[in-house]
């Protein structure tokens, strides 16, 4: 028997919101509603989710807060903010602060659907997988082993925690050493065929990636800048140069 992936939907709209629980349950998730950003955070804290749905103008806490609490404790929940903002400066903040992906309102109860398992499906394999077909995955380049299905990275003997886009990019690179990828490549791997971001997203991921893999960012060994073209993995690490 499978268990439902559990999602935590933060919406004060409350008729939104049960219309958004009926349409997600119908798709086999288990959805739980929250009013109140500080109730929401509360929650978190006593709770895991598989995903969280996060709408920015909330009473109590608000969506930005609720995102910079979140990732600066540590907990690298996904993400799908819901906004009315429109402008491209918005939306890619709400990026920037580690949401994996993002609704304009209105939008339909079929994209969100959809939004929602993207993003599963990109953190990770669903449990409804054969046992066989679960055997972890792994890459190991140098000193560096990604665990592709616990979705973990280890630098030598150190731990990496990594946000579900950063660990995305990561995988991206390490799977295929000395590709250099256009910052068009990589916003279309990672964030979607279409989305309509800047590439200065992908610089800011780019930058936090080092700083957490590298042993000096300033002078990157494994993730390199290709001038004018974009960016490629180097797979020892520079351990060789």
């Amino acid at each position: 028997m499978t268990m439902s992936q559990r999602i935590l939907l933060v919406e004060d709209d409350l008729d939104l919101a049960e219309l958004a629980r009926l349409h997600l349950t119908e798709h086999g998730f288990e959805v739980e509603v929250e009013g109140d950003g500080s109730a929401a955070l509360d929650r978190l804290e006593a709770h895991d989710f598989d995903l969280l749905i996060l709408d920015l103008m909330l009473p109590g806490t608000d969506g930005w807060e609720i995102c910079r609490s979140l990732r600066g404790r540590g907990d690298f929940t996904p993400l799908l903010i819901l906004t009315a903002r429109t402008t491209e400066v918005d939306r890619v903040l709400g990026l920037e602060l580690g949401a994996d992906d993002y609704l304009t309102k209105p939008f339909s109860f079929r994209e969100l659907v959809a939004r929602s398992k993207a993003i599963l499906r990109r953190v990770g394999p669903y449990r409804e997988q054969e046992p066989e077909a679960a055997a972890r995955r792994r890459l190991s380049r140098g000193a560096m082993e990604l665990d592709l299905d616990q979705r973990t990275v280890r630098v030598g003997d150190r731990a990496v925690r990594l946000t579900a886009k950063e660990f995305d990019l990561l995988a991206c690179f390490a799977a295929r050493p000395g590709k250099v990828f256009t910052r068009a490549d990589l916003l279309d791997s990672i964030w979607g065929h279409g989305f309509e971001g800047y590439e200065h997203t992908v610089n800011t991921h780019i930058n936090r990636l080092r700083a957490k893999i590298e042993a000096d960012p300033g002078q990157p060994r494994w993730i390199l800048t290709v001038w004018g073209v974009g960016y490629k993995f180097c797979e020892d690490g520079g351990e060789g140069a």
